[in-house]
């Protein structure tokens, strides 16, 4: 049954066809294709080579171990999630897997615990990003091998260019429904603490622009790295877009480290060349201060994690 604040099927397909008809024109085709893996080519070979991973690597479902790559939209998740599924031993649940997902949303915990134990790969990846405020009990999930984490954040500029372009004034109106109370079950509103709460209710929405929403927005989620207690669990990796362009055969061990898998060259190829930074974008005074304190102890808690990884 759709939950009262999901539109009906016609208005949500409507939706995502208009967004996805704009994304093409502004980004181009072979963005769009590239974004949401629709070359069957491609999902072809990737499928073939897991089959060959469960031929060579015989035994019963049930010891896969699940990976929740979290975070906010638009943060470089479906560049880990491509690197990832190049590995033969990763079965990945992205969040448009109906299976798994319903509108991006997690289906019920038993549906999502019945699937990772039919597995029979080493790895299920599922991206929940919609979920990322319950990632610490999906850690916990009964009945599956303990979870890891890995949670993606990206340059705030960057972050709000790309979601705006995507999704237009999205963060706006969901800013403005928790501030006045409207935001009901919908994701975007839960499980923030009051202070979070008191500062969202601290703007004024009919004067803010969508790129500083998209920015503040990216500070309320990405808090919840902290406040959810992540900071300092081992099973919990923080993952910088920006180091991984920067350097994406260096990143790319560090994540196999992590995750004890074998690195393999194939897991960066996609990676292109890091572009020179763009000019930082107009942002609220107030909204630009918080996103620097917060892009400074993400930076100092992914650097450490980099430095233990290297002993």
């Amino acid at each position: 049954m759709p939950h009262p604040d999901e539109p009906s099927a016609l208005a949500y397909t409507a939706r995502r066809v208009r967004r996805h008809l704009r994304w093409a024109r502004t980004e181009g085709v072979r963005r769009l294709v590239e974004e949401d893996r629709l070359d069957p080519v491609e999902r072809t070979r990737t499928a073939l080579a897991k089959w060959r991973w469960r031929r060579t690597h015989p035994g019963p479902p049930g010891r896969a171990v699940p990976v929740y790559l979290v975070g906010l939209q638009r943060s470089g998740t479906n560049m880990l999630t491509r690197g990832l599924d190049a590995d033969p031993s990763v079965e990945v649940r992205n969040e448009n897997d109906r299976a798994v997902f319903h509108r991006f949303r997690l289906r019920p915990d038993p549906v999502l615990t019945a699937v990772i134990r039919r597995s029979r790969q080493r790895f299920v990846l599922v991206k929940p990003l919609c979920d990322t405020h319950r990632v610490d009990e999906l850690l916990g999930l009964a009945g599956v091998a303990p979870g890891r984490a890995l949670w993606a954040y990206r340059d705030v500029d960057d972050r709000a260019r790309s979601e705006v372009a995507k999704f237009g004034d999205a963060n706006l109106r969901a800013l403005r429904a928790i501030d006045d109370g409207t935001i009901g079950d919908r994701w975007q509103g839960q499980r923030l603490d009051a202070p979070t709460r008191d500062l969202v209710a601290g703007f004024d929405y009919d004067r803010m622009t969508p790129h500083t929403a998209a920015a503040l927005f990216w500070y309320v989620r990405n808090s919840l790295f902290f406040s959810l207690g992540l900071a300092d669990r081992p099973d919990t990796l923080l993952c910088a877009y920006d180091a991984l362009v920067a350097d994406p055969a260096g990143y790319t061990r560090r994540l196999c480290a992590f995750l004890d898998l074998p690195y393999d060259p194939v897991l960066h190829a996609h990676v292109g060349v890091r572009t020179p930074p763009r000019p930082r974008l107009e942002l609220d005074p107030r909204v630009r201060a918080l996103c620097t304190e917060l892009t400074g102890r993400l930076d100092a808690l992914a650097g450490r994690h980099e430095a233990v990884e290297h002993g």
